[in-house]
């Protein structure tokens, strides 16, 4: 039985026979390997062409910043996940990549398609008046502005601070990062919040003015954070913590179900 669109049938990331190897149209070997980056790979595995300086300056500088951040809940899921299962490193680096949502990590494309709108907007009106409407219509809707603030980095987040300075360095800066800017300077006076832009805004506001696709945007964050659950994997193995994480949350909640007359719960 066939489901969905069958419209479709070809691919233009990568093809090969017994001799070549081509990616988006280029001889893996002999153009390649040994001669680009890997930041300079991803840019061309995702946008069919090599990136120029700039481009691969911003990307590289996005994919240092979001790679590592602690003991942040999916990376605890993957070490928890390899204590549980040590012979399934690739299941603990799933398990961490599936615990990168729009609270943790995962926010850059929403952020990057609220930017999308204000400049949509702007089209019609100011890039003031447009990101102020479109922020008391998130207000109203209830709707968290996504790619900014931070449950640590309160007054700035230094990684969305930096990002922003690279971009300007390398002469990406655009419209993206101009709407996020007045946004940022909009969010106090409209929500009475210091709502920071956090290093979600400034991944997607950064790497959409360099040509970067909005699709593409979350994949980023994930690419660079497969590297961090890698290096915690490592660890676990040498020095493992996964029980220990496993202990604290087991403690650090209690059970207040119902329970049978004289019942007393362990100390755990």
């Amino acid at each position: 039985m066939k489901i969905g669109a069958q419209a479709n049938r070809a691919s233009a990331i990568s093809t090969s026979n017994a001799e070549t190897i081509l990616v988006r149209g280029r001889d893996l070997c002999e153009e390649l390997i040994g001669r680009i980056s890997f930041t300079d790979h991803v840019w061309l595995l995702v946008t069919g062409d090599l990136p120029n300086e700039a481009q691969r300056r911003v990307l590289d500088a996005v994919l240092v910043a979001i790679a590592e951040h602690g003991l942040v809940p999916s990376v605890q899921v993957g070490r928890m996940t390899l204590a549980a299962a040590p012979e399934a490193l690739q299941g603990a680096v799933a398990a961490g990549l599936l615990g990168c949502g729009s609270v943790i990590l995962g926010a850059a494309e929403e952020a990057g398609r609220l930017l999308h709108e204000v400049i949509a907007r702007a089209a019609a009106t100011s890039m003031r008046d447009a990101a102020s409407e479109i922020i008391r219509d998130y207000q109203e809707s209830r709707r968290a502005i996504p790619g900014y603030g931070h449950p640590l980095h309160k007054d700035y987040d230094p990684r969305a601070r930096r990002l922003l300075e690279v971009a300007r360095q390398a002469g990406t800066s655009g419209r993206h990062i101009e709407a996020a800017s007045i946004i940022d300077d909009l969010l106090p006076e409209i929500t009475g919040k210091p709502l920071a832009m956090n290093v979600s805004g400034a991944i997607a506001c950064t790497l959409l003015d360099a040509g970067y696709p909005l699709l593409a945007l979350k994949g980023a964050p994930l690419l660079a954070r497969t590297a961090s659950l890698i290096a915690h994997l490592l660890e676990e193995r040498s020095r493992p913590i996964g029980f220990v994480l496993s202990h604290a949350g087991a403690l650090a909640v209690e059970y207040d179900g119902p329970k049978p007359e004289g019942f007393v719960g362990s100390d755990r």
